[in-house]
């Protein structure tokens, strides 16, 4: 049958029949996704709409529907996790609320019924069979590697953070009430039949997330029914609900997000207090102390105008810059993201291969999707003597197991940082595909040398 792709309609479908399952074993059917780059992972996800049409016509504004109907996808997304896992993760010692949420949607509202500590199989298989519960499993790729290779290639994809949580659904019941979120949605439904409303936004590319009353969100704009190896995107903000028909065993789906916290307000915020850092070191007025008593007062309408003219200061600064300081986006998603897909020990990550790199040598940057170059000022100095340092962050170290799961007493940074005058050096490094360690922009060749040396120690270039 030949595939088929629709922005999501709102075609009623007739009551569904209980779907055959497609047989595969335990490792599931192969891999119909694209790994080789991070690009063509996107576009086989999305396939057979393609990138440039998705980023134009659906992005951050409408909801996409592809119904695929081929067995080959659908083997292989059930695969990703299925309801028999939950056994295998429930042994390796999973909790409630940390790990697992078991609840159910009544009467619009949503019912937790986790229990205390540690989940136990039999327990879960109970509560979804006997009160009809859903099973929300946070983080799979923790636990599954190829949802932890899909989402390490999306990281790269999109330079944003992407969690996952799998919703597992008995027949004729629905896990949560209708509600937006914060993040861009793609589902991927894994086993059984899933039946899904999605209403207008009311507050679009929503920046929370939030329950919506049933009386205020109106008829449904689009509903359908997905399949295994179907795949629904909708943008932050879309209000939806969804339900497992009756008749049928159970629904698996995985949910991936992306794109939390990720606007050009956020990016606004983020480099604006380096840049009015950097500007007061030359402009007297910007360090000139506000009137007296301007805490104090009420009204503050006086000061708009002065603020303003410092805005423009600031823009016509931000014109000429060529070195923006991002002070905390870029280490955050480096700090917090996945370690690339390794299989194996990972030694490749930890352990730098081939020789010593000397004066001689010709280099090339590794992993380069996992490292991010920033400027920013020396943390180790005083706020008067601050000289901008050159800071080098990259994933490689990271623990896959504590991915997305807001552990931050257990997160570290993992980098180097090099004086402002390596900065060109660096460049040319990251602008390469290989370069000659003597043509580096230093000074002295004991400094072209030392920096390779450290960049090799820490298995960036080989």
């Amino acid at each position: 049958m030949p595939k088929k792709v629709k922005p999501a309609g709102n075609g009623k479908e007739e009551s569904p029949v209980p779907c055959k399952q497609v047989k595969v074993e335990a490792a599931g059917g192969p891999s119909t996704l694209n790994f080789e780059s991070p690009s063509g992972l996107f576009e086989s996800l999305i396939s057979p709409t393609n990138i440039e049409t998705f980023f134009k016509e659906f992005w951050e504004q409408k909801p996409l529907l592809i119904q695929r109907d081929d067995p080959a996808v659908a083997a292989y997304y059930q695969s990703l996790f299925r309801l028999t896992d939950l056994k295998s993760l429930c042994s390796q010692g999973i909790y409630y609320g940390r790990d697992v949420n078991v609840c159910r949607c009544v009467h619009g509202k949503k019912k937790v019924l986790n229990k205390d500590g540690k989940a136990h199989f039999l327990q879960l298989r109970k509560d979804f069979d006997q009160k009809r519960a859903t099973i929300q499993f946070h983080q799979p790729q923790r636990f599954k590697d190829e949802l932890w290779r899909i989402q390490e290639k999306l990281e790269c994809y999109f330079g944003s953070l992407v969690g996952s949580n799998v919703y597992i659904t008995p027949g004729g019941s629905q896990g949560l009430p209708p509600h937006y979120d914060d993040v861009e949605v793609f589902i991927l439904q894994l086993e059984g039949e899933k039946h899904w409303r999605l209403y207008k936004p009311t507050v679009a590319l929503a920046r929370e997330y939030s329950v919506e009353a049933e009386a205020r969100i109106g008829s449904p704009t689009h509903e359908f029914t997905l399949k295994p190896g179907d795949l629904l995107y909708f943008p932050r903000g879309t209000i939806h609900q969804a339900d497992t028909p009756s008749g049928l065993a159970h629904s698996t789906h995985v949910t991936i997000s992306t794109y939390q916290n990720n606007s050009w307000g956020d990016f606004l915020l983020d480099t604006i207090s380096g840049l009015v850092f950097d500007t007061a070191k030359e402009d007297i007025t910007l360090r000139t102390g506000i009137p007296r008593q301007l805490l104090m007062q009420v009204e503050t309408t006086t000061v708009a105008t002065r603020l303003s003219g410092f805005l423009r200061t600031l823009a016509d600064r931000l014109e000429s810059t060529k070195e923006l300081l991002s002070s905390d986006m870029k280490k955050d998603f480096v700090m917090h993201r996945l370690p690339p897909y390794y299989t194996g020990d990972g030694t490749e990550l930890s352990i730098p291969g081939g020789k010593l790199p000397r004066l001689d040598s010709i280099v090339s940057l590794q992993f380069k999707d996992h490292i991010i170059l920033t400027v920013g000022p020396d943390q180790d100095q005083s706020d008067e003597a601050q000289e901008k340092m050159v800071y080098i962050y990259h994933s490689l170290k990271n623990r896959r197991e504590i991915h997305m799961m807001g552990n931050e007493e257990e997160i570290e940074s993992h980098g180097l940082r090099f004086p402002f005058s390596h900065v060109d050096a660096l460049k040319q490094i990251w602008n390469s595909s290989a370069i000659s360690v003597k043509d580096l922009k230093l000074t002295t060749d004991e400094e072209k040398e030392s920096l390779v040396l450290s960049l090799w120690t820490e298995c960036l270039i080989q």
